[in-house]
């Protein structure tokens, strides 16, 4: 069983899934392709959705309230409108990708959840080498990682996994896909459990 994890580091809906996700997946012994995506610039403009700040005011509104409810009913702290945000997420993207081509799945799942978690809890910039580089650290990750997000061959996985969202009919983040089932956001986890269950 494979689920791809399409996700962009700076979505507050992927931070209050990730733990739950991984739990998930692990109690399955599912294997999880760890994808984040250029969701603004290349997933967007393609799906029709729209960045935060275009989005009509009433779904701005709705959308602090359900991240309130989110945050208490899953008891994940959460800033609704964190000091660092709108900010970039491909440096944090790329970032996240070297640490899964050089250490792996479980790696790459633990600095992603470090970075989401950056963003939406402690109010850090995930768009800030100096930030990128304490995370690496406080997750006992070499140094070199960072170094290592700027080569051709992380963009060039960053591009093709970002292809590989508009090419399945990902148009959101978080999106798990299950041989071809996508559950889209983290209120569907319910359903991607069941999903793996089936298929144990």
């Amino acid at each position: 069983m494979t689920v791809d994890y399409y996700f962009a580091p700076q979505s507050p809906w992927a931070y209050l899934g990730h733990q739950r996700f991984v739990d998930i997946t692990r109690a399955a012994n599912a294997t999880v392709r760890v994808l984040p995506v250029d969701l603004g610039g290349k997933v967007f403009p393609i799906s029709g959705g729209l960045p935060l700040g275009k989005r009509a005011p009433q779904r701005q509104a709705y959308r602090l309230l359900e991240l309130k409810r989110y945050s208490a009913y899953l008891n994940a702290p959460l800033h609704v409108q964190p000091k660092y945000f709108p900010v970039a997420g491909d440096d944090a993207a790329r970032l996240i990708i070297a640490v899964d081509m050089h250490d792996g799945t479980a790696a790459a799942l633990n600095m992603a959840g470090a970075v989401l978690g950056a963003c939406w809890s402690q109010e850090r910039n995930i768009a800030d080498a100096n930030v990128l580089a304490e995370l690496l650290a406080e997750q006992g990750l070499s140094a070199q990682r960072l170094e290592q997000s700027y080569s051709q061959a992380v963009q060039e996985r960053y591009e093709a996994d970002t292809q590989m969202a508009i090419d399945a009919g990902v148009f959101g983040a978080p999106s798990y896909v299950v041989q071809g089932e996508i559950f889209w956001g983290q209120d569907r986890l319910d359903f991607l459990e069941r999903k793996l269950k089936e298929l144990a």
